[in-house]
């Protein structure tokens, strides 16, 4: 079993949560920029939470599955077909051997994620099958995926083995045939006002540059990739400029250089940083800034710290039950 590129796209590469445990040695994490609609696109076809899946950016990519195959797509709507019909999202859905799937282009977010029932049979590099590009490692041979690629698929489970027998059931003359059952995503994706906690160096810009950080709106430059956002608005300027040692960074901590641009670091952040940090995005909202693309405008909303871990707690706690409930219903299912 295997899935053959077709085409790449923009950008397709394969990704799990990340490289953990290696920044002391300046390995970046990586990992899927939108960790909550990659986990339950496992969810959704059987899988771990983390097994591997192939993260589509925008548009342009084509995948060929060379056998009957459980899939799911979640993340952004890039609007994928097969044969010229809309395949559904974040549900399962039976392919059959030979379909294509294509990315037409975005119509919401600008990144989907396609998990495939029993994932992906590559190495693993550090403990992790996540792609680090400028690093040329893990993934499919250390590199985004090229036309042509052939990736091997792992065995299925019994529960998707369960799905995949229910919905070929459902098939007439089609390519494909999606549940009737799905996640309903919307509230957690949508929006552009994106929750933050002040940064350990907020008190050090002016206020000025606190008012605006937190009242006025940013634009995503066209400078932007994985690594992070820059984003165009106000200039944020400090008090008076001061030396800062290099410190550890996270997901979603935004930085402010010389020029007064904020930074937002992302799933290939480096592993330190020496900019002013005057802010944190709370890791419930990482989604939506990761759902972003060059152009969009977001706003950011101060919380306490107290607040983010709550939010956390509360979107964890909703996985477990989005899985649970979807592992009931394959169980149900006749």
């Amino acid at each position: 079993m295997s899935v053959h590129i077709i085409r790449p796209g923009l950008l397709a590469t394969i990704q799990d949560l990340g490289r953990y445990g290696f920044q002391q040695y300046g390995v970046v994490v990586g990992g899927a920029m939108d960790s909550f609609s990659f986990r339950l696109g496992n969810v959704l076809v059987g899988n771990e939470e983390g097994e591997a899946a192939i993260e589509v950016t925008m548009m342009g990519t084509s995948l060929q599955f060379k056998e009957d195959t459980l899939i799911s797509i979640t993340g952004g709507n890039l609007n994928p077909v097969i044969d010229g019909s809309p395949v559904p999202l974040w549900r399962p859905v039976f392919v059959k051997k030979d379909t294509v799937l294509s990315f037409a282009g975005c119509q919401s977010g600008c990144r989907a994620y396609v998990a495939v029932a029993g994932g992906f049979s590559i190495p693993s590099v550090m403990n992790s099958k996540s792609t680090y590009v400028r690093g040329e490692i893990g993934g499919f041979k250390g590199r985004a995926l090229k036309e042509g690629d052939v990736i091997p698929l792992a065995e299925e489970n019994a529960f998707s083995l369960k799905v995949k027998k229910v919905l070929q059931k459902k098939l007439k003359n089609d390519s494909f045939a999606a549940a009737d059952w799905y996640v309903p995503f919307e509230r957690y994706l949508n929006g552009k006002v994106v929750r933050v906690v002040k940064g350990a160096e907020f008190e050090e810009f002016s206020e000025l540059a606190q008012k605006q950080f937190f009242e006025q709106e940013f634009q995503i430059t066209p400078q932007s990739d994985r690594m992070g956002y820059r984003l165009s608005g106000p200039s944020l300027q400090l008090k008076q400029s001061f030396e800062l040692l290099s410190e550890a960074v996270a997901n979603g901590t935004i930085q402010v250089p010389s020029d007064g641009n904020p930074i937002v670091l992302l799933a290939d952040r480096q592993t330190t940083g020496g900019y002013p940090r005057i802010g944190q995005i709370a890791a419930a909202d990482l989604p939506i800034i990761a759902q972003m693309k060059p152009g969009d405008r977001v706003r950011f909303k101060e919380i306490s710290l107290h607040e983010a871990e709550q939010l956390y707690m509360e979107r964890e706690k909703e996985i477990k039950q989005i899985r649970t409930a979807l592992l009931l219903k394959e169980r149900s299912v006749e």
